[in-house]
């Protein structure tokens, strides 16, 4: 009779035997700010379904001959206004994130850095992982509230991905961290620097904003979403509704601050295209408080982690210009967490806690 030897495990097999894999997903950029490379990034993200949620039927048009072709000369312009010598910096932040979040979980973890568009890719991230063989992989999407449009997506992809794997470990996702002591902390104390130097009159917490139809496809009651004093509180109808998390991440945040009530304003941005999105816009926010004479104003945008196009371009540079036009004579951007300590204080406790 055969006799079959048992197979012993490689050296770098033993080492992965019991090591666990993250992935650190961030929403990505170009690889370049220049037209070809702005454009074949605008047609991945605006191609997912979770982002222009309308039937791929229409959403291939709009994006591929109208919204791409139209949008990405004008957007590199301004990629290139953000770009520094070391390229994007939603990604050399990420890049600088995850160097500093493996040097503090130590080796029984391994991270990687993931974009969910454009590169590095979640496809890369997570084959890597496969071929390793860890036993337990952990996502950690880097939004601070859920929206289907972009933690949401994360989830489904890694999921697709995965879905073709023979061997599927053990595999964990973090959700959101709005309200996580060290997110409003990190906001608090770069806030707390400009207003020692600065009385400012009016504060400003300005989200990426969605389209309304997102907002009620999520309310899972069928009629809690109202778009007024619903997002007011957040409970268990309502908990992962993007409105209210946002709203949710202002009260955490005036908290802290011991701002008086009157003085603070939630808002959205970035709108595109004619149909109602999620309300106030912060550039009509913007020129009402000009108009009614605040001069100064201190600027959050709590929805990111890295300083991107969204942060130091449209607040801290394009909403500085409206207010100044209609009158304001002091706007100031609280910058994002970027690579800060206690954002990896914040990584690394989502990270064990999974």
């Amino acid at each position: 009779m055969q006799t079959i030897e048992p197979q012993t495990l490689s050296e770098s097999q033993q080492e992965n035997k019991f090591k666990t894999g993250v992935l650190i997903v961030n929403l990505g950029t170009p690889d370049s700010p220049n037209t070809p490379d702005v454009r074949k990034y605008l047609r991945e993200f605006l191609m997912d379904g979770r982002v222009i949620d309308i039937p791929a039927i229409g959403r291939w048009p709009l994006v591929n001959l109208i919204i791409a072709p139209f949008r990405s000369p004008k957007s590199a312009k301004i990629y290139k206004e953000l770009w520094e010598d070391r390229g994007s910096p939603l990604k050399f932040y990420g890049e600088d994130v995850e160097k500093m979040l493996q040097d503090r979980l130590g080796d029984d973890y391994v991270v990687k850095l993931a974009m969910r568009y454009q590169s590095p890719s979640m496809d890369e991230g997570l084959e890597q992982f496969r071929k390793s063989g860890f036993q337990k992989i952990i996502v950690v999407p880097f939004f601070p509230q859920y929206a289907s449009a972009s933690t949401g997506s994360v989830f489904e992809k890694t999921m697709k991905i995965m879905s073709g794997w023979q061997i599927i470990p053990e595999i964990k996702f973090t959700n959101t961290f709005f309200d996580h002591p060290k997110f409003i902390q990190h906001f608090a104390d770069t806030a707390r620097k400009y207003m020692a130097e600065t009385n400012f009159e009016h504060f400003l917490f300005s989200y990426h904003g969605l389209p309304e139809r997102q907002m009620t496809k999520g309310d899972c009651t069928g009629n809690t979403c109202k778009f007024g004093s619903c997002c007011d509180t957040l409970h268990s109808m309502n908990q992962y509704c993007y409105r209210a998390q946002c709203f949710a991440t202002t009260r955490l945040m005036v908290k802290e601050l011991g701002l008086k009530e009157g003085t603070y304003t939630t808002s959205f941005q970035s709108r595109l295209g004619s149909d109602p999105w999620i309300k106030p816009y912060t550039d009509d926010v913007i020129k009402d408080l000009a108009k009614a004479g605040t001069k100064s104003v201190l600027a959050f945008s709590p929805a990111f982690v890295s300083d991107c196009l969204e942060t130091t371009i449209e607040v801290g540079e394009e909403y500085k210009e409206i207010f100044e036009e209609h009158g304001g004579e002091h706007w100031q951007l609280v910058e994002s967490l970027n690579n800060s300590p206690l954002w990896v204080d914040l990584l690394e406790d989502l990270v064990r806690k999974s």
